[in-house]
């Protein structure tokens, strides 16, 4: 019998590559959406139009227990992979109150489904690097205290809390990934990395003339996307379940992602890009870097992709875009 995977978030570019990821893998693939995704499908699953035949969606909210126990119960998964959640950092600083609901009781109402339904099931929680914040010590490492500098940031440490609690509480099969950036073409516009790569482009056929962005010296450990889903699958395939920090182990900061896309267009960013302080975070992260020696010695994951090559794939999406 083929294992059945449930995954929150699967619109996502998290959820779409995870999704190709198992339906290779023999998986039978479903997913939670809100209604108007399925009613909306050119728009809203774009990320998934060319497996939308080989996978299953069920509308729900992780608003909503009873829609989430309902799925949960009516799909039996073997696996769990809880990715949803509001994951813009900026939009945390706006509507805090929202994005703390929304991602913990979003977590902890499929923890309460997960181990109501399927307790037999392994449950994944997407964690991330934001965690740590203000950081107390360069890399950053499974014992690394949590520092959060955001509203999100906060949600994914009580996200990852009570996620542990349950598998200490209950005796659950629970793990997190405290994963740090990873980008793909398949990142949201909002984001500061696709908003750079897509303007790359445009500039560079004349569809736009500037990029206003805040802070440039920011520092983070960029990885792929593809790469970092596959740590979420190692992380369910473990005899005992566990945390991990997946990360590349290097950074750059968000200058250098402008100065490479746009030299990949042949241009100097430094005649397009201008900085508004107002694009500053209230509270800023200054630079986050990733220890996933863990990872690599227990899981066997390694990054397969560089950063510059992650750059120029974009780049290069963004230029097929237009």
């Amino acid at each position: 019998m083929p294992q059945t995977a449930l995954i929150t978030g699967i619109t996502g570019q998290d959820g779409s590559y995870l999704s190709e990821l198992l339906l290779k893998k023999g998986y039978n693939v479903h997913g939670i959406v809100r209604r108007a995704s399925i009613e909306d499908p050119v728009h809203r699953l774009h990320r998934l139009g060319h497996i939308l035949e080989d996978i299953e969606l069920h509308p729900g909210s992780l608003e909503s227990y009873p829609s989430l126990y309902e799925i949960v119960r009516k799909v039996s998964p073997d696996e769990i992979y809880h990715l949803g959640a509001q994951s813009f950092v900026s939009y945390s600083f706006e509507d805090e109150f929202s994005t703390i609901n929304t991602n913990l009781n979003g977590t902890h109402y499929m923890l309460s489904t997960f181990r109501q339904c399927a307790p037999e099931a392994r449950f994944y929680f997407a964690g991330s690097s934001e965690m740590f914040g203000k950081v107390k010590n360069v890399p950053q490492t499974e014992d690394t205290p949590f520092h959060p500098r955001s509203a999100y940031g906060i949600s994914k440490v009580a996200g990852f809390h009570i996620t542990r609690n349950y598998r200490e509480a209950y005796g659950l099969y629970t793990a997190s990934g405290i994963l740090f950036n990873h980008e793909s073409p398949r990142r949201g516009y909002e984001f500061v990395t696709r908003k750079i790569t897509s303007h790359a482009a445009a500039i560079s056929k004349g569809k736009a003339k500037e990029l206003i962005l805040g802070n440039l010296d920011a520092e983070r450990d960029w990885g792929h996307a593809q790469d970092y889903v596959h740590a979420m699958w190692l992380m369910l395939q473990k005899d005992e379940a566990d945390d991990y920090v997946i990360a590349t182990g290097t950074t750059n900061t968000v200058r250098k992602f402008c100065e490479l896309a746009f030299e990949h267009v042949g241009l100097d960013y430094r005649n397009y890009v201008k900085t508004d302080s107002k694009l500053f975070r209230p509270a800023e992260v200054a630079a986050l870097q990733g220890d996933a020696n863990k990872a690599e010695e227990s899981l066997g994951w390694r990054p397969t992709k560089t950063f510059q090559n992650l750059v120029i794939e974009m780049v290069e999406h963004d230029l097929a875009q237009i």
